[in-house]
Order: C-alpha cells, then structure tokens, then sequence
C-alpha cells in the first residue's frame, strides 16, 4: 500500500471582531479552494467563538475577594482572574507570571483558554460554546451546502509539558475517529502494543497550525488532504478523547503520585 500525500491548505478568511456568520463566511472563504471528499477542514476554535459573540469586555466584569486574592497571588489583572474562576472547570494552580493551570473543556491549559491576541485592547475571547456540538454543525452545514463528506477538526494552541512554545491541539472534532487504538497490534518485531493510542485529531492540528498562524496571518481555516483518515457518520464528545484530570499523569504524578524523596547525605 502506497503513503498518503499529505497537502495542507492554507485559507484566508475576513478578520472578525464580533459575532458574524461563520457558515457563509466559510464558503466564500472556499471559493477558490474548493473541498473535497474526504477532506478535514481545520478551523479556529478562537474563529467559531468569535462567530457565536463569545467575546467579552475585561471592564464589564465585576470581581469577586476570591477573585481579587488570585490576582495579587499570582500577579493577575483582576478581572481576567475573575473570568478564569467564572469558566475553569477545575484550577490547580498557577504562577506569577499571571496565568492559572485550568482544565476546561478537556483540555488542561493556561487560564481557561481565555484569549487576549487578535481582539481588540480590553477584550478576551472564550472557547466557543459546546465545542464538539459546534463541530458537527460546521461539518452538517458544510455538507449541505457544499454537498462534500470531510472531518472538521477545531484547533487551539497548546502549551506542552516542559517545552517552550505552542502546538496544535484539537478542541474538538467531527466525521471521524479522534484517537485511533493501537493496542493488541503488532509492531516490527511482533509484539503486541501495551498503551499506545494514537491522537490523530491532534496530529492533525498540529499540521494545520505549520500553515495557520499564530499573529497576523488571517488564516483561521486550513484544508488537510490525503490524511488518508476514515470519514465516518458518527457522534463524537470529549469523553472519546480527554483523560479525566485525576488521571492524567502530568497531574497526577505531581500531586497524589508525588515522589516523596529523601535528602541527600
């Protein structure tokens, strides 16, 4: 069997700053690289929250003493603190640096994802609403509308574990298998695989992302072709691709698995 040519397409797309429609604007973005089956089309999750008014002005937001303590603990602006407490799911920590470690949505990430690039002074954007629900209504539009099958995947960044920089992280995908098992297979000398479960949502973020952009590139969309990824008619959730977080092993090893060790003589 022959490799897949993988080919990632970079799309630009009008700069937003308040709610729009992203269905219509995705198809005039398209118009001049049309879809294909089997297709995955890389949207920003930062763009489909734009899309649905998840915007949110810093001075609007009233601060709590809970959230107040946090700021000075962690040298926070106040009011950003106070939006962290209002959509974290769980916060473990953080540092004086001015960002909280949050689990939101599935993912662990710096204060709730709540973003502060590409929207004007004063304003921060929130994950978009239901991300997998938002998902599956881009792919069904698309669909409709355009009459092709293709995987929607929505990208984030990511900061990983012990390394500088960011990376492409899935929010949430649709139309296909987010993380495919590899266990009980075989590998070169015939052994059976133990653990291994590949994030093939996230790998494929990770490629949108080397053609998206982090600044100014107004390139919130991205068509990933030859993938070579099943396009399949079923319901994805974040339980099919997020470890609870008293699992996790970063976390877990740092608080109830902590090596307790003694000191040096």
């Amino acid at each position: 069997m022959s490799p897949h040519i993988l080919q990632i397409i970079p799309v630009q797309a009008p700069v937003k700053q308040s709610a729009f429609d992203l269905y219509q604007t995705i198809v005039e973005s398209l118009q001049d690289h049309p879809l294909q089956d089997g297709d995955i089309l890389a949207v920003s999750s930062k763009y489909a929250a734009i899309s649905q008014g998840r915007i949110v002005d810093l001075e609007s937001i009233v601060v709590s003493e809970e959230g107040a303590a946090i700021a000075k603990r962690y040298q926070m602006n106040p009011q950003l603190a106070q939006l962290v407490l209002q959509e974290a799911d769980h916060i473990f920590g953080g540092i004086q640096l001015g960002f909280l470690l949050t689990h939101k949505d599935g993912i662990l990430s710096p204060n709730a994802g709540i973003d502060r690039s590409n929207i004007p002074s004063g304003k921060a954007v929130l994950f978009p609403l239901d991300p997998y629900a938002t998902a599956q209504a881009i792919r069904r539009e698309l669909r409709t509308r355009l009459g092709v099958d293709i995987g929607i995947v929505l990208t984030d960044s990511w900061l990983v574990p012990g390394r500088y920089g960011t990376m492409g992280l899935a929010l949430a995908s649709a139309g296909f298998k987010p993380v495919q098992d590899e266990r009980g297979k075989l590998d070169l000398f015939g052994n059976a695989m133990q653990v291994t479960q590949r994030g093939i949502a996230d790998q494929l973020c990770v490629c949108a992302q080397m053609v998206m952009g982090e600044r100014d590139e107004a390139t919130p969309l991205a068509i990933i072709r030859g993938s070579g990824v099943p396009i399949l008619e079923i319901e994805t959730s974040v339980d099919d691709i997020a470890i609870p977080w008293q699992m996790c092993i970063y976390v877990e090893s740092l608080t109830e698995g902590a090596l307790i060790r003694q000191p040096s003589r």
